[in-house]
């Protein structure tokens, strides 16, 4: 996102401008985003690898930072806050992905993401994750929470499943696909219900 900065006094005080963005001011929000896009976007590259997903939690970030100012009490400096909205998005980012990668990928085994990570706030995010898994596959009918059990638990192959199922191959294939489907259809239900 570029803007035209030609009127705009870079060294405009920190307050004067969250006030002005608050106040719906155009200038103060592309003073806001100039001055600080740079920093919190190197900021958030030392924690995420990939270009796009950095400006994407960039954007996320700002986005949520307009409607954090309102309780913003300068008892800290607006970078400062800035950063504390990007380590929630990047945390928010991460969980995203890796429910993705461990729930619709080949990957075996949901263990991967029950392993112990390294901070508090991890393990609570873990414990947290854990339960809204275990509450979407009781929600589950039995044939589909039976089959991604036998995939994801415990870690069979495709065509290991078929045979404990007595099925073919190929239903197998599309009852895992229904499955997943299935779940993260429930997913929904089970964390926003």
């Amino acid at each position: 996102m570029k803007f035209k900065t030609e009127n705009l006094d870079l060294d405009m005080d920190e307050k004067k401008l969250i006030e002005g963005i608050l106040k719906g001011d155009e200038n103060s929000l592309r003073l806001f985003y100039k001055k600080y896009s740079p920093k919190l976007f190197f900021f958030i590259k030392k924690k995420v690898q990939e270009e796009k997903d950095i400006e994407e939690i960039l954007q996320d970030t700002f986005l949520a930072s307009l409607e954090a100012f309102r309780d913003f009490t300068f008892r800290c400096s607006a970078f400062t806050y800035l950063c504390s909205i990007a380590k929630r998005k990047i945390v928010d980012f991460y969980r995203k992905e890796k429910i993705k990668k461990i729930l619709f990928s080949q990957a075996p085994g949901l263990e991967p993401l029950f392993l112990v990570l390294s901070t508090p706030e991890d393990k609570l995010d873990e414990k947290i994750l854990k339960q809204a898994i275990e509450k979407t596959m009781d929600i589950l009918k039995p044939k589909y929470r039976k089959i991604l059990k036998l995939k994801y638990v415990e870690g069979f192959s495709l065509l290991e499943i078929a045979h404990k199922l007595s099925v073919s191959f190929k239903s197998a294939e599309s009852m895992l696909f229904r499955a997943r489907k299935e779940f993260a259809r429930c997913w929904v239900i089970g964390v926003n219900g």
